[in-house]
């Protein structure tokens, strides 16, 4: 599909531009074009929340999403780390779709997931035609070639991560054809509300193989992951359980890592892992690993010290902690962050190391 240059399509006011610049965030729409360019010096960096919400603020007043280009409708703030993602492995976007609105339905190759930041009952992405409530903290999976869309019924504008393995697929595995945009604006609802969960739950069909009636031009050597919600209720209480019987990880806390629920096992995606961690023993032990981590702030706050750097964070900040770098954590009281790493990219060609700093 042939694009326009973006300036050609739409302009922002001076305003938005300037606070866009200012703080390392470009729309998605500019950024599309470039994904795949590789960083040469990927860095520690952090996004605060308070930037990113009065960019989104700005974008979601210039941009209508019926103005945005034709097929990539998303109205999306991507913090940039020197190039035009967060990291060569991870893109990390904050997306916003307003009351009333629709971000229309397509489908992707790529491994991809929302975790809702500020979210209502009414607010929905509908994946291979099951609507999943977007709730606060919910994290709900959007697997490769099925169809997603994005509808706003509620009457307060909704924000969530979307995170995607997109520079791996675009630069590395140079997988340029990728999109596919649906004939409707939203897909056709076909399964009621609790199916899918009900499909990967304790008690499973005897062909838990995917839908044969949702057809995708990508076919690989193992099911993908299922479409699915992970209440947040559910992961916060085990969390808590989890510290009040358990002993922590000396590098990551109380850690619970989100599951692919065809499998129960981790990693949730073939290229990109999740965990839930809770900081709230003190600061972590210092470690370092060639895989690279993006972190999205749930609640509290803190500082995560990278080489001679502190990152301070507090709630709905995002950063990067770049490969090989020495980090650790330390919250001023309890924190909850949300973990993202290629970590199973480096284990699938046994190249991961860890270690300690000596």
């Amino acid at each position: 599909m042939a694009q326009q240059e973006p300036e050609e399509l739409l302009e922002l006011s001076s305003g938005t531009r300037s606070i866009l610049e200012e703080h390392d965030l470009r729309p998605l729409w500019e950024v599309e074009d470039d994904m795949g360019t590789v960083l040469d010096d990927p860095e520690a960096d952090i996004w605060k929340w308070d930037d990113i919400q009065t960019a989104i603020d700005n974008i979601e007043q210039d941009v209508p999403i019926a103005d945005l280009p034709p097929g990539f409708q998303r109205r999306v703030a991507v913090p940039i780390n020197t190039a035009n993602a967060i990291s060569n492995s991870i893109y990390v976007g904050v997306q916003t779709v307003s009351p009333g609105e629709t971000a229309p339905a397509h489908r992707h190759a790529a491994n991809a997931l929302r975790f809702t930041i500020d979210g209502h009952e009414d607010m929905k992405t509908v994946v291979a035609g099951e609507e999943f409530p977007m709730e606060n903290n919910d994290l709900i999976t959007t697997p490769q070639w099925e169809w997603h869309d994005h509808v706003n019924d509620s009457d307060e504008t909704a924000a969530w991560l979307d995170v995607l393995d997109l520079p791996l697929v675009l630069d590395s595995l140079n997988a340029r054809n990728v999109f596919e945009y649906h004939e409707l604006e939203q897909q056709p609802v076909t399964k009621t509300q609790g199916y899918w969960d009900s499909q990967y739950g304790r008690g499973r069909p005897d062909d838990a193989s995917k839908d044969s009636s949702i057809p995708g031009p990508f076919e690989g050597i193992r099911e993908a992951t299922p479409p699915y919600r992970f209440g947040w209720d559910e992961m916060l209480e085990t969390l808590h359980q989890r510290a009040e019987n358990d002993e922590p990880d000396p590098n990551n806390g109380y850690s619970l890592s989100y599951v692919n629920p065809a499998s129960g096992k981790p990693p949730l995606f073939p290229t990109m892992s999740f965990r839930a961690q809770l900081l709230n023993d003190g600061p972590t032990d210092p470690h370092f690993h060639n895989a690279t981590e993006v972190y999205f702030v749930i609640e509290g706050d803190g500082a995560t010290h990278v080489g001679d750097e502190a990152l301070e964070w507090s709630q709905w900040d995002i950063f990067v902690v770049p490969p090989d770098a020495t980090h650790h954590h330390e919250p001023d009281d309890e924190a909850i962050l949300l973990g993202m790493t290629d970590r199973p990219v480096f284990e699938a060609f046994n190249l991961y190391a860890e270690a300690t700093p000596s």
